[in-house]
């Protein structure tokens, strides 16, 4: 104001020189701002690459194993049928669509105080080597099913080779506990460690990660880091072939019955076990394909062509890198929903993929 107030060619002068300073800073702040979004840009690799759609690059291998999974699964009694109670318990016997993981005697248990009560969460530390951080896993099972023991060997192989001791979280599962039950309880889950279970761990840095319905609440828990208090903890998440939109992408409405792990009626099902009462699919609160996803963490999207998700994550990692997040798509010949979890050359691949991305992330600037 004492500038512009200032009378004759001095008082022109200032003013003019003023305004040449402010248009300068102008140009440099968003300079330096397209400089940052080319390098996250630049850092992310979401080319999709149309062959792995073709025939000719689906191995005999990942052949024999969907036909192999079919199989197995039409033997099954409908899960339907049976109280949610009930599967789970099949599941644990090895009557599931996965391979029964055996069970660690290393892995630990550690109780914290959760929004409703005590909340449990699995410890799976690197034997070989130090941990130098806490990978943060959400386990799948379409909100119902699964549970924080079931994946094992894939969390240990985590720890060994990226140094992060994994935490799974043992949140409440749908129908008996809908919406925003399971949510509530991995954000607390991510709390905790930012508060005060990183550093009881060990300290170093968080990453996050789930599979299917576990990728799902992983992106819901930065989303509500960020929004509710203004955190950002997370140097990367790994997402494996998560359900962003609940309303239903047209690859999950189009799978139809086929039974390669999921089909158009599981997930149909899995979301209204989930979604209760005035909770509706179309909330951001609920589909994060619908939310800002600004400011988040970089992420590694990874999904098979033969799953009835892959829109979900065809869609999603693009929003992604839109929003100015590092990103990074893996797209696998024929693989089916969390193929991963059954031995294979093609899920060593995606799975050293997954070990690649996250030690990239703790090691880079």
């Amino acid at each position: 104001m004492a500038i512009a107030r200032r009378r004759g060619r001095e008082g022109v002068r200032a003013v003019t020189v003023s305004a040449e300073v402010r248009h300068a800073d102008f140009c440099d702040k968003h300079e330096r701002t397209f400089l940052q979004h080319h390098a996250i840009m630049q850092a992310s690799t979401i080319k999709l690459d149309p062959t792995v759609f073709a025939d000719e690059a689906v191995s005999a291998e990942t052949r024999e194993l969907n036909a192999t999974i079919l199989e197995a699964l039409e033997g099954l009694p409908d899960q339907w049928s049976f109280p949610p109670a009930v599967v789970r318990e099949r599941r644990k016997q090895g009557f599931g669509p996965f391979p029964l993981a055996p069970r660690l005697d290393h892995a630990r248990t550690v109780t914290i105080e959760g929004p409703a009560g005590s909340l449990e969460l699995r410890v799976i530390a690197p034997q070989t080597r130090a941990s130098r951080g806490v990978y943060l896993h959400i386990h799948g099972g379409g909100w119902v099913l699964g549970a924080p023991d079931e994946q094992d060997p894939r969390l240990e192989r985590i720890a060994e080779n990226t140094g992060l001791s994994a935490v799974s979280v043992d949140y409440r599962l749908a129908p008996e506990q809908p919406f925003p039950a399971g949510p509530d309880d991995c954000e607390a889950a991510a709390l905790w460690l930012v508060r005060e279970g990183l550093e009881a761990l060990g300290g170093g840095q968080l990453a996050i990660g789930g599979e299917s319905a576990g990728a799902h609440l992983s992106t819901l828990t930065l989303i509500r880091l960020r929004d509710r208090h203004g955190l950002t903890p997370f140097a990367a998440a790994n997402l494996i072939a998560g359900c962003y939109d609940l309303r239903l992408t047209p690859s999950v409405r189009n799978w139809g019955e086929e039974k390669l792990i999921l089909n158009t009626r599981d997930i149909t099902k899995f979301v209204g076990c989930f979604v209760q009462g005035e909770t509706r699919t179309d909330s951001a609160d609920v589909s994060p394909m619908l939310a800002d996803v600004t400011g988040l963490c970089p992420a590694l999207f990874s999904v098979g062509t033969r799953d009835p998700l892959l829109d979900d994550t065809l869609m999603m990692a693009p929003r992604w890198a839109a929003a100015g997040n590092a990103t990074e798509l893996a797209v696998y010949p024929a693989g089916a929903h969390v193929f991963m979890a059954f031995p294979g050359a093609q899920s060593d691949e995606a799975l050293a993929r997954i070990d690649a991305f996250l030690n990239a992330r703790l090691d880079g600037p």
